[in-house]
């Protein structure tokens, strides 16, 4: 063991969640164990989760992470947008580790070099590390995936700027190339449609949750081009949705639903959060 590793520091922790380890692991056990999921037809490859404030997603984000607990994987891979002012078309951290009051998560490195070897290869780029970035949509998702797997498992971290399919799509068959030999779970980090009112924001995340359930990634990109739907991570759920689809899935079932304003009352601008299961489904429909 060297004595030192280099560990992105925590940006957000007690503010977009607890700061508090034991006050954090009761919360989140509290969104597991409140989630009522459907009953899922097969196994778990990927979920989609939402990434705002524990606060205002967390409940929604117990539905996602309760239908991985099944899993026992040694590496996951969490893929999603990156919000910061970076240029680069694909990111992931510098460090070799992230931190949470949860503790350490070691980044899988040998997992991200292969990625990137792929991705020169299929994209003419590959993945661009940086150090001490600020983004949330990623690690919000860590301290739940900490509750879910109580032992020892690798990160493969990928932040996407260049929401593009061809660039997801990329994504998507580079990283079922990487996991496809590995025991992983698959997250995709998004929320849905933004500061709109309840009513508007329903019918506009009603519409891309059913582009998540076609399982037709390129429908996702049509939805948020012509302003049918919106989803911030996008690009992410559809490179999710291709790997996927490589990987054996044939099936994405939502959990659940609901918008920032179920949580504070006010309805006038909200913010859409959904949870979602992508199956490989033993059933034949």
């Amino acid at each position: 063991m060297s004595a030192t590793i280099n560990v992105r520091p925590s940006p957000i922790a007690g503010q977009w969640y607890e700061g508090d380890p034991k006050m954090l692991a009761r919360t989140i056990d509290e969104y597991l164990d409140h989630a009522r999921l459907p009953e899922l037809d097969g196994e778990v490859v990927a979920v989609i989760a939402p990434h705002a404030g524990h606060r205002y997603s967390g409940a929604v984000a117990g539905y996602a992470f309760a239908a991985l607990r099944e899993r026992k994987p040694n590496l996951v891979a969490v893929i999603s947008p990156m919000h910061q002012p970076y240029y680069e078309p694909l990111i992931t951290t510098a460090h070799d580790a992230y931190s949470t009051p949860l503790g350490n998560l070691p980044i899988d490195k040998d997992a991200l070099l292969e990625l990137d070897v792929i991705l020169k290869s299929e994209l003419g780029f590959g993945l661009s590390p940086v150090s001490h970035d600020m983004e949330h949509s990623l690690e919000i998702e860590l301290p739940f995936l900490q509750r879910i797997f109580q032992y020892e498992w690798k990160l493969l971290p990928i932040m996407v700027r260049a929401q593009e399919p061809r660039v997801a799509q990329g994504l998507g068959s580079a990283l079922a190339k990487v996991l496809g030999k590995r025991n992983f779970a698959l997250v995709a980090s998004t929320d849905l449609s933004h500061f709109y009112t309840q009513n508007i924001a329903n019918q506009l995340d009603a519409e891309m949750l059913k582009r998540f359930e076609s399982f037709d990634p390129d429908s996702i990109f049509e939805a948020e081009h012509s302003g049918k739907a919106f989803a911030c991570g996008h690009a992410a759920v559809a490179a999710v949705l291709w790997a996927s689809r490589e990987l054996g899935a044939n099936k994405v079932k939502v959990l659940h639903h609901a918008t920032s304003g179920d949580v504070t009352g006010d309805y006038s601008s909200v913010v859409g959060y959904g949870a979602a299961a992508v199956l490989k489904s033993v059933s034949s429909d």
